[in-house]
């Protein structure tokens, strides 16, 4: 990156400086629109603050920094949320700085929000079976009508290829039909940044997609023509997210489980613990969930703490032994 002395050019307006920093992560590291869209979301809370103040990018301090978390402080706004705000700022403000269109990096100096690191919602082996079986007692129930079953179908299918994958939801909900036509046992996702990665297939959910491709086509819809697997009316012709989280609430009520306790995020990290509780490797499992980093991977290692807890206390050859004689020489 080359340094532009502040002589040079103007200083940056805050629309621009956003622009400038989106259009590098867009083109540079693949960001895809969620990312850049809660990017966007961030920073416009940002430079808001720094319009309402009078500010350019280059005029702000670590003072200005730390005005602007006090006032998310005051809106009420969860430590989570604003650490996230502060990392955007961060990013932005680093760019800007490498890229010369800036004098000083003033978010060097400041101090993230003090929280605490949140397990993630986890549910338990039994709990996923329930939810399983709900959804395909649905779909095996001849006396209700074909269009009544196909959507449970469709919903035991989802729920097969979540937890047998661990996929994120924008890339289950956009799977291909290909996917429930393959005679392969692992599928190819594109995830985050445009990495590519193979997640496998169980057996469950090969048949689960096969049952819920032949109730579509007795069905004969439109949309079971497209090359969706989850086809719907929507503006990218697949279900959405928001569809299916709101559908997979539903089912858990059904199956006897507080909604606010479930989500398809919930479900991936089911998949990620419930290995990593049966001895999976965290590295493998970084692979799987598509974590380009594995300090992300590393919120699960408190089942990795209590999985070794249980190593030591069944296996050590001492765990079990009575204390040593006090008189042994």
């Amino acid at each position: 990156m080359r340094h532009v002395p502040q002589s040079e050019s103007a200083p940056i307006l805050p629309e621009a400086a956003v622009a400038l920093y989106l259009d590098m992560l867009a083109s540079e590291r693949g960001a895809a629109r969620n990312t850049l869209d809660a990017y966007r979301r961030d920073l416009g809370d940002y430079t808001a603050f720094l319009k309402a103040r009078r500010l350019s990018p280059d005029d702000a301090s670590s003072e200005t920094i730390r005005a602007f978390l006090a006032e998310l402080d005051e809106r009420g706004l969860k430590a989570t949320s604003a650490a996230r705000k502060l990392s955007a700022v961060r990013q932005f403000h680093r760019f800007l700085y490498g890229e010369g269109r800036c004098r000083t990096d003033p978010s060097a100096a400041i101090d993230g929000p003090r929280r605490g690191q949140a397990l993630p919602k986890v549910l338990s082996i039994a709990e996923v079976d329930g939810l399983l079986a709900q959804a395909h007692a649905g779909a095996d129930d001849t006396s209700q009508p074909l269009a009544r079953r196909l959507v449970r179908a469709r919903m035991a299918c989802l729920l097969e290829m979540l937890y047998a994958t661990g996929l994120r939801v924008s890339e289950l909900v956009s799977l291909p039909v290909a996917a429930a036509r393959t005679r392969e046992r692992f599928l190819i996702v594109r995830g985050k940044g445009g990495r590519e990665r193979l997640v496998p297939l169980t057996d469950a959910a090969r048949d689960a997609a096969r049952a819920y491709l032949a109730l579509r086509e007795d069905v004969r819809e439109g949309a079971a023509r497209t090359g969706w697997l989850f086809p719907a009316d929507s503006a990218s012709g697949h279900l959405t997210r928001q569809a299916f989280a709101r559908d997979l609430k539903d089912l858990a009520v059904q199956a006897g489980l507080a909604p606010d306790r479930v989500s398809p995020h919930v479900l991936r990290h089911a998949f990620a613990s419930h290995l990593l509780h049966n001895g999976a490797d965290l590295r493998v499992v970084q692979e799987l969930l598509g974590h380009a980093d594995i300090a992300t991977t590393q919120i699960y290692t408190h089942v990795l703490d209590e999985r070794m807890k249980a190593m030591v206390r069944d296996l050590h050859p001492l765990a079990d032994a009575p204390a040593p004689d006090s008189g042994r020489a």
